[in-house]
């Protein structure tokens, strides 16, 4: 079995070898000078090297010493800063964060976010991927994301959720329509309306899926579209109604579209929850926990009157 030097004996030589005297190199380490003595010793018989010359005269390493002690210098310095950046990860102001988001949040939403978080945490990154809401949760569970952004619930024993805000469902119909006219639908109005909506993979589906049911509008299924601005533009063509995220409409069609009307339904009562999913074993992060303030304050200074917070 080889013997390999320690970390501690190549400290103590790299203190050796800046102070030049075994008494100050000693009282730098905070230990007794004949320990120093030992350990450099038996670092000495563990390389098979003399490190410094004996004699009388000042301290002066060897050759082969100052070769070793260059060398033992960047492996100290690099294992003191693995201790530093675990101390600034605990804090969340630094390293990378694997977010992972649904299209029909992220880009309507984190814009608004990542200019405030760099500001206050210049170091941490995130590295955004959007999928549907079902591919996030099988990427989650994997491991290709360490948290992501997406509508709730996210059930399973394997996820932990925190949910962040509400956000309103809007009715969209063609300017033309006669619910057009209306400030406010209610559910007795939409008996056989035409719906679109995006497809299975989006939990949105799901819940407009039940809202047909309830009011007795048709869902079409051979019209799904795949994308927040497909469905825009379907409506815009007269082949049915949808709904759509407030955050959405906010970005991409207030006083943008003539050609659709969006309309509250139920007098916004119609909401989705959105919140951080992340696995059970990942643990708490600060750094998801600053993401998470960043989201919060986002909203609240931007979207307040759209979106409520929880």
């Amino acid at each position: 079995m080889v013997t390999q030097p320690s970390l501690r004996q190549l400290r103590y030589l790299v203190a050796l070898a800046d102070t030049g005297h075994f008494g100050k190199a000693a009282q730098r380490v905070g230990i007794a000078q004949p320990s120093l003595s030992l350990q450099i010793a038996n670092l000495e018989q563990v390389l098979k090297l003399r490190l410094y010359e004996r004699g009388r005269g000042p301290f002066r390493l060897t050759p082969e010493g100052r070769e070793i002690t260059e060398r033992a210098r960047i492996i100290v310095e690099q294992v003191q800063g693995i201790v530093d950046v675990s101390v600034t990860l605990q804090s969340g102001v630094v390293g990378t964060i694997k977010l992972g988001t649904t299209p029909t949040i992220g880009p309507y939403l984190l814009p608004q976010v990542i200019g405030a978080l760099h500001n206050t945490h210049p170091d941490l990154k995130l590295y955004i991927r959007e999928a549907a809401p079902r591919d996030l949760l099988t990427e989650l569970e994997r491991g290709q994301h360490d948290v992501i952004l997406t509508q709730l619930p996210a059930s399973g024993p394997s996820f932990v959720a925190q949910r962040i805000f509400r956000e309103p469902l809007a009715l969209a119909v063609p300017i033309d329509h006669p619910l057009a006219r209306r400030k406010d639908v209610l559910d007795q109005e939409l008996a056989d309306l035409v719906v679109l909506s995006l497809g299975p993979a989006y939990m949105l589906h799901e819940q407009i899926s039940e809202v047909c049911r309830t009011v007795g509008a048709d869902l079409r299924r051979d019209y799904e579209g795949t994308s927040l601005d497909a469905l825009r533009q379907m409506v815009g063509m007269g082949m049915g109604a949808t709904f759509l995220p407030m955050l959405y409409v906010r970005s991409e069609v207030d006083g943008r579209d003539n050609l659709i009307a969006v309309r509250s339904f139920r007098k916004n009562r119609l909401v989705r929850s959105i919140g951080l999913v992340r696995r059970v074993t990942s643990g708490k992060n600060a750094a998801i926990a600053q993401i998470e303030a960043a989201l919060r304050s986002a909203i609240k200074v931007n979207f307040s009157d759209i979106l409520t917070l929880e």
